[in-house]
């Protein structure tokens, strides 16, 4: 969606549906881990070209990046890795958005057992 397209407006909940069909259809573990990062990143490329003042918004934001790292931690050590440094480098963009996003990033992640958060 380009940010001066507004007939088209951003749907939290129809990434998230889609997601979730994946889930119930295949549910493969790496494709689970993959669209939850997936989604995080995509989330930070849509604010780097416009902004969004939404708590919700955030909140989603949030849950997703718990999931992602959910899925990508029950995964095998060795498919953990690429899939940890995308959410790391999510993390790192948390820090620059507001709304105690990157704080609650860090909390989760160390949660997690991850080493790194500041």
């Amino acid at each position: 969606m380009s940010p001066a397209d507004y007939r088209n407006p951003i749907s939290v909940s129809k990434a998230r549906k889609a997601i979730s069909d994946y889930r119930k259809a295949l549910g493969q573990p790496n494709g689970l881990a993959e669209l939850t990062v997936f989604y995080c990143e995509e989330v930070f490329d849509f604010l780097s070209r416009c902004g969004m003042d939404d708590e919700g918004f955030y909140d989603a934001l949030m849950r997703m990046f718990e999931q992602a790292l959910k899925y990508v931690t029950a995964l095998p050590a060795v498919q953990q890795t690429a899939f940890l440094a995308r959410l790391d480098r999510v993390r790192q963009l948390g820090r620059d958005v507001g709304w105690g996003v990157g704080d609650d990033f860090d909390h989760v992640w160390s949660e997690a057992g991850l080493a790194g958060a500041e």
